[in-house]
């Protein structure tokens, strides 16, 4: 079985939200059409939700090298109808995904750098430099 230390809670009640490895978690069944996802259990707060959840491929119901293939094309700056010409989807699926991934991607981004170093190359900062 898959270790469950990269994972953590996704309720926002439980007292152990976003808080992974913290040994409260355990598979208590699997979905999808050949059972191929996790569904999680949470013996802090008992909750269950998938371990998809919480990232850009929850509820896609690509498969997930085609999700991944959408995601490359428009990383590499290019646009919804060639990414859904390219990978063979629908452009209301790429843009679909393009959100979903835009969203988590600001989600990290605020959580993982909420005290950002303040950039040399401003205008405050060389007011401050030449003046020093």
């Amino acid at each position: 079985m898959h270790d469950l230390a990269r994972f953590c809670c996704q309720n926002t009640g439980c007292t152990l939200y976003g808080k992974r490895d913290a040994g409260n978690l355990s598979v208590c069944g699997h979905y999808g059409k050949q059972k191929q996802f996790r569904q999680l259990y949470c013996n802090a707060c008992r909750a269950r939700f998938s371990e998809r959840e919480g990232t850009p491929l929850y509820r896609c119901h690509l498969p997930e090298p085609t999700a991944v293939s959408v995601l490359d094309h428009l990383a590499e700056g290019n646009g919804i109808r060639q990414t859904g010409r390219l990978v063979g989807v629908h452009r209301d699926t790429v843009v679909r995904l393009a959100r979903a991934a835009g969203v988590h991607a600001h989600d990290a981004h605020e959580e993982l750098v909420a005290f950002s170093p303040s950039d040399p190359r401003s205008p405050v900062r060389r007011e401050v430099v030449l003046r020093g």
